[in-house]
């Protein structure tokens, strides 16, 4: 029997259904919360009540934590030293968390010639006020975040002032896109193993700025260009990520990367093109580290 953890939330849907997945196959069931896991670095094992995870055949991280924070880089550590022990992790530690920061994530794709829409960091009001009158429109986005939690919209004008200062006294690095024009509609553009799987469309609901379910989008099936699915390729490929789903909006210029995500998502992939990535990541996982 293989014993292979699932690193997420207790609760949460995709972790819940990685860990059932992988009980079906393997007769094995393991969730566990890096909130209540301890590294000895003495004794070289990182466990929690129940597990060791030292002794396991492998990890699979779904989740670092419920909400993106810097913590979880810490966490990613403990899971970073496990790998270095020899424990098969998917993905890697390391290429989490260098997708894991907005700035980190949005440089790599610079430097790797990925295109995206007009993006600027600074910890100085003016200058990032200098940006929102270039921009006409920008979109201040937290270093940490997900589903657009914490963004916000800031037009140049009048008000334009108080707004950047009051996030600025929220966010000392100042993270902000030019805003883009789209059809109402983006995509996740997913991957396991570097190959394509499917693409989703998140289609806004007309209401909000923004196309997140959580903000009143839908998931809907899309079949991309072959630009689209050659840009998406290049921008995973990057960061070595054994599951990923690029974020990618077509503009009048053409098509740009938002991010690339660090867990990638299962509800979309399942919703709107009923593929159950779940069952997938188990099986590729498994056909990894059996002989």
């Amino acid at each position: 029997m293989k014993k292979i953890a699932v690193i997420g939330v207790p609760g949460g849907w995709s972790s819940e259904r990685l860990a059932d997945e992988l009980e079906r196959k393997t007769g094995f069931r393991c969730l566990v919360d890096l909130e209540n896991v301890a590294m000895d670095l003495e004794n070289n094992k990182v466990f929690n009540g129940v597990a060791e995870l030292s002794d396991m055949d492998a990890l699979i991280i779904k989740k670092a934590g419920p909400a993106y924070s810097p913590k979880l880089l810490d966490r990613l550590e403990m899971l970073r030293f496990l790998k270095a022990g020899g424990v098969r992790i998917f993905s890697d530690p390391l290429s989490i968390i260098r997708v894991l920061d907005r700035v980190s994530c949005t440089v790599t794709l610079t430097a790797g010639g990925i295109p995206m829409p007009p993006t600027a960091v600074t910890e100085n009001v003016d200058l990032a006020l200098d940006f929102v009158a270039k921009y006409g429109k920008a979109v201040f986005k937290p270093l940490y975040s997900t589903k657009a939690r914490g963004m916000i919209v800031v037009e140049d004008g009048p008000h334009a002032r108080e707004q950047v200062t009051d996030y600025h006294s929220e966010h000392s690095v100042m993270y902000l896109q030019k805003m883009v024009e789209h059809p109402g509609k983006d995509m996740g553009v997913a991957f396991l193993g570097g190959e394509y799987l499917a693409t989703y469309a998140r289609v806004g609901d007309g209401q909000s700025w923004n196309t997140t379910t959580r903000s009143g989008g839908k998931y809907e099936p899309y079949e991309p260009s072959d630009e689209i699915k050659e840009l998406a390729y290049k921008a995973q490929a990057l960061f070595d990520l054994d599951f990923t789903c690029v974020d990618v909006v077509e503009t009048p210029e053409g098509p740009k990367v938002f991010e690339v995500s660090a867990f990638g998502g299962f509800r979309g992939l399942l919703d709107a093109n009923q593929i159950d990535a779940a069952a997938m990541y188990a099986d590729y996982v498994l056909q990894r580290i059996t002989p």
